[in-house]
């Protein structure tokens, strides 16, 4: 795989997008867990979770040649878990004077739309979003197997459908399944690694325009 093609994982926050992140460095690759700066879109060849889950599809027109990840989770267990994120975060959603950059809130309360408390600790509610969002994504690259991949990063298969997804060669590859990362509610861990491959999300703590966006 060309190493100029953009590598989109567009799986909701909580379904693995740090694991695969850390799995794509292992495999060579720069990487932003998160962009908000027209220089993390520049230089990381692979970027998840916000703004890429929300705005996949405005993604897709400006890089023609990318591929796009979908990392599916069992209801199961993705319901609690995004539930307590989003209950850390809602203080910081809501704030007129400050809390998370304008990206961030643009994006949560958009999936999560209509965004309340009261909507964010329903369960139902919470289904609607993640079906709605998958169904979404399926539609938009239906017959579109080149481009677009779905995983669900439990399964035992899922990291092998990664690596011939990307056409890796086999000689790249050290390991045969996904690190868990960020379990227990935890959303830590992306700091903790260590790789001249990370790129940095903000421009020290500063967000830019975003480079696909008119």
């Amino acid at each position: 795989m060309a190493n100029e093609e953009k590598i989109f994982i567009i799986g909701l926050p909580r379904t693995g997008t740090t694991s695969v992140c850390a799995a794509m460095l292992t495999l060579g690759f720069r990487v932003a867990h998160t962009a908000y700066t027209d220089r993390a879109f520049n230089e990381a060849q692979v970027i998840a979770d916000t703004p890429i889950f929300y705005d996949y599809q405005k993604l897709d027109q400006a890089y023609p040649n990318a591929k796009f990840i979908y990392l599916e989770r069992s209801l199961e267990k993705w319901l609690p878990s995004i539930q307590q994120l989003l209950a850390r975060m809602h203080v910081n959603l809501i704030r007129d004077d400050g809390g998370f950059n304008p990206i961030i809130k643009r994006c949560y309360q958009g999936t999560f739309s209509p965004y309340s408390i009261e909507n964010i600790n329903s369960f139902e509610f919470l289904t609607q979003c993640y079906q709605q969002h998958k169904s979404q994504a399926q539609a938009h690259f239906k017959n579109r197997a080149s481009d677009f991949l779905s995983i669900d990063i439990s399964a035992n298969d899922s990291y092998t459908k990664l690596t011939q997804f990307l056409a890796i060669e086999e000689s790249l590859i050290e390991n045969s399944a996904f690190e868990k990362l960020n379990v227990g509610g935890k959303v830590t861990a992306w700091k903790d690694i260590k790789s001249d491959l990370k790129v940095d999300s903000t421009n020290k703590g500063r967000v830019t325009k975003l480079p696909y966006l008119s």
